[in-house]
C-alpha cells in the first residue's frame, strides 16, 4: 500500500494526515475490486476459510463491508461499481435476511452506506432496483436479532427505510424496539455490555455507540443525540486510555481482526461534536492505530486485509470470521465524512493519555483498572468484571495490555489444582489504584482477587477457599514479546521464579500474593524495591508503595475491602 510522505509538522507523532487516510482507503478498495463476482453483488476474497454462515453469506459480507468504505471515501467510481452490485444482489443473488442470520448484519452496513451516499448512489438507481432493494432490506425490520449489538442492525436499516418512506410504521417500530432493548445493557458512565451478562469490549465503540449516535445524527433528532451523544462523550473519557503510545489498541475482547475499527468511536465523537477529546488528540489516537496495523503486516502483498491482528493470526478469530470479516475495519474511516478543513484534520497532533503521564484509572462499569506508564507508553487493563467464556481467552484473564497477547499457557491466571478456569466473575469494586473481584476456579474453589498498582508495578493478591488442603495453586503473570520485560516474584504463600510462582492451599482460606510487572523500560529498578508487602496482626494485607500510598486489604467471606492505611 502506497502512502504519501509523512508530515511531521502537522502530525509530529504519527506523520499521518487526511491524505494518508484517503490513500489507505483507496488502496483497500482497489485491492478488493478483482474479487467481485455475480455482477459485483459478492466479493469472494481468497483463502480457504469459510465462516459458519457459508460462502454465499461471506460473499455478501465482502460487498457490504467494502461498500461501507467506498461510502466513507465518497468515491464516485467505486460507488458506481457498488450500484451495479446492488442491482445484481437484489435481483436474486443475495440470501434473504432471516432470523439471527448474518445477512442481517450486512444489511445494516448496506443501509447506512446508502443513507450517507443517497445523492450519489440511491437517488440515481432505477426505480425497479430501488423497490427490490427496499424490499430486501425490509426483511430486517422483523428479523429476530441475537440479543447483543445485533439489536441495532434493524435500527440502522429502519432509519434508512424511514427516510425514503418505505413502510414507515414498521421502520419506526424496528427503531424503537432496538433502542429499547439496548437499555437493558447500559451499565452507566458510557459503557454497555454486549448483551446480557458482562461482555465489555470494543463492541461498545464500533457497535453499541456507533449505530444509535449515527442514527440520531442523521435523523437530526436532538433528543436522541443528546442522550446517546452524551453517553458517547463519557465513554471516550475512558476509551482514549485504551491506546498505547505506539498506537496499539488494547488486545482484549472478540472480533479483534477488525483492527482499526477501534477508531470509529473517536471519529464519531468528532463528527457529532460529542467528545471530550481535542481535535489533535482525536487524530493522533486514530492515526496511531491505523499506522500501528499498516506498519505490522495487516495488509498482505495483494493489498488485502488479512484474518488476524498484525498479519494472519487464527488465535483472534471466531467461527463467524470469514475472508471479508476484517473489512469491518472500514468503520475506522468514518472520519473521512468530516470535511478537509475540519479542525480534526487541520489541528496539530497532541499526545494521547498514555504519552502524557503515568495514570491509574478506575473504570467502574466493567470493573476495570487501567494502568499506563509514560516512560514506555504501555497500557495494562486489569480485568475484574468482564466475562464471556464463549470467546476465551480474550475475556477472562486477569489482565491484558497493548503489547501482549493471551497465551496458551494461561498468562495472568490463578490455576487451582491444575485447572485455569475463571468463571462467574463477580465485581467487588475499583478505586484509586486497585480493583477486586471474585470468581469460581478449578474444583469448585472460590477465589477473591485484588490487584494494587503503582507506576508499572502490581501487587496481586488471591484468597482461595473451598479446596482441599495441599491443592497446588499457581499464579502466573505476563507473557512478554521481544523488547518488553515481564517479572513475577513471590511475596506471600508462594515460591518460584520469573516463569511463575506456586503455593499450596491450607485449611479454610489461603492467601497468595505475588509482585508482578510489565515494562518496556530498558533498565528498570528491581521490582522488589518498589513496594513493601506484609501481613499485619489482624491478618490484613498491607501494601506500602515506595514514594506512593499505603493500602490495606481485608479479606472476608463477602470478598475484600481496600482502604488507605496511612
Amino acid at each position: 500500500m502506497r502512502l504519501p510522505p509523512d508530515d511531521h509538522t502537522l502530525s509530529p507523532r504519527t506523520g499521518c494526515t487526511r491524505a494518508h487516510w484517503e490513500a489507505a482507503a483507496d488502496g483497500l478498495l482497489a485491492a478488493v475490486e478483482p474479487y467481485g463476482a455475480e455482477g459485483g453483488a459478492l466479493y469472494h476474497l481468497p483463502g480457504d476459510r469459510v465462516s459458519w454462515s457459508g460462502r454465499l453469506s461471506d460473499g455478501l459480507e465482502g460487498y457490504a463491508r467494502t461498500l461501507l468504505l467506498a461510502a466513507f471515501r465518497q468515491d464516485e467510481n467505486a460507488l458506481e461499481r457498488y450500484a451495479d452490485g446492488l442491482a445484481a444482489g437484489v435481483s436474486g443473488v443475495w440470501p434473504r435476511i432471516e432470523d439471527r442470520g448474518q445477512p442481517l448484519v450486512e444489511a445494516a452496513s448496506i443501509a447506512f452506506a446508502l443513507r450517507i451516499t443517497r445523492k450519489q448512489l440511491w437517488d440515481r438507481l432505477d426505480d425497479t432496483v430501488r423497490r427490490r432493494a427496499a424490499a430486501w432490506l425490509g426483511d430486517a425490520l422483523t428479523a429476530e436479532p441475537w440479543p447483543c449489538n445485533w439489536e441495532l442492525f434493524p435500527v440502522t436499516v429502519g432509519g434508512f427505510l424511514q427516510e425514503i418512506g418505505y413502510e414507515p410504521d414498521a421502520s419506526r417500530k424496528a427503531i424503537d424496539r432496538g433502542l429499547e432493548r439496548i437499555e437493558e445493557w447500559y451499565a452507566g458512565d458510557g459503557w454497555y455490555s454486549d448483551g446480557p451478562g458482562r461482555a465489555f469490549d470494543y463492541y461498545n465503540g464500533w457497535a453499541m455507540h456507533l449505530y444509535p449516535v449515527l442514527h440520531a445524527w442523521l435523523a437530526d433528532d436532538t433528543r436522541l443525540l443528546d442522550l446517546y451523544g452524551g453517553r458517547l462523550s463519557r465513554h471516550l473519557e475512558d476509551y482514549a486510555r485504551l491506546f498505547g503510545a505506539d498506537g496499539a489498541p488494547m488486545r482484549q475482547g472478540r472480533s479483534l481482526t477488525y483492527r482499526f475499527a477501534t477508531t470509529a468511536a473517536l471519529w464519531l465523537g468528532a463528527l457529532t461534536g460529542r467528545t471530550p477529546l481535542s481535535p489533535g488528540e482525536t487524530r493522533r489516537l486514530a492515526s496511531g492505530a491505523l499506522r500501528y496495523f499498516l506498519d505490522r503486516g495487516a495488509v498482505d502483498s495483494r493489498g488485502l486485509l488479512t484474518l488476524g491482528w498484525h498479519g494472519p493470526d487464527e488465535t483472534v478469530l471466531q467461527g463467524y470470521s470469514g475472508p471479508a470479516s476484517p473489512y469491518w475495519a472500514s468503520k475506522g474511516f468514518l472520519g473521512l465524512l468530516l470535511p478537509a478543513d475540519h479542525p480534526v484534520w487541520t489541528a496539530t497532533e497532541e499526545p494521547g493519555p498514555a504519552e502524557r503521564t503515568d495514570a491509574l484509572t478506575p473504570v467502574a462499569a466493567p470493573n476495570w483498572l487501567l494502568q499506563s506508564t509514560r516512560s514506555d507508553g504501555l497500557v495494562r487493563l486489569h480485568n475484574h468484571g468482564s466475562e464471556d467464556v464463549r470467546y476465551d481467552p480474550h475475556y477472562t484473564r486477569l489482565a491484558y495490555s497493548t503489547v501482549t497477547a493471551p497465551s496458551a499457557s494461561y498468562d495472568n491466571s490463578v490455576i487451582v489444582g491444575g485447572d485455569p478456569s475463571r468463571t462467574g466473575i463477580e465485581p467487588l469494586g475499583v478505586g484509586d489504584g486497585w480493583a477486586a473481584s471474585r470468581h469460581l476456579a478449578g474444583g469448585g474453589a472460590r477465589v477473591t482477587s485484588v490487584v494494587l498498582a503503582h507506576g508499572a508495578a502490581e501487587v496481586r493478591a488471591h484468597r482461595v477457599v473451598g479446596t482441599d488442603p495441599g491443592t497446588a495453586v499457581r499464579v502466573t503473570g505476563w507473557t512478554a514479546p521481544d523488547g518488553v520485560r515481564a517479572d513475577i516474584l513471590p511475596a506471600v504463600g508462594l515460591t518460584g521464579d520469573l516463569t511463575g510462582v506456586t503455593g499450596h492451599a491450607a485449611g479454610g482460606g489461603t492467601l497468595f500474593v505475588a509482585l508482578v510487572r510489565l515494562t518496556a523500560e530498558p533498565d528498570p529498578a528491581p521490582l522488589e524495591e518498589s513496594v513493601d508487602v506484609r501481613i499485619n496482626e489482624a491478618g490484613d494485607l498491607e501494601v506500602c508503595w515506595r514514594g506512593g500510598p499505603e493500602l490495606r486489604v481485608r479479606f472476608h467471606d463477602g470478598g475484600a475491602d481496600v482502604t488507605a492505611s496511612g
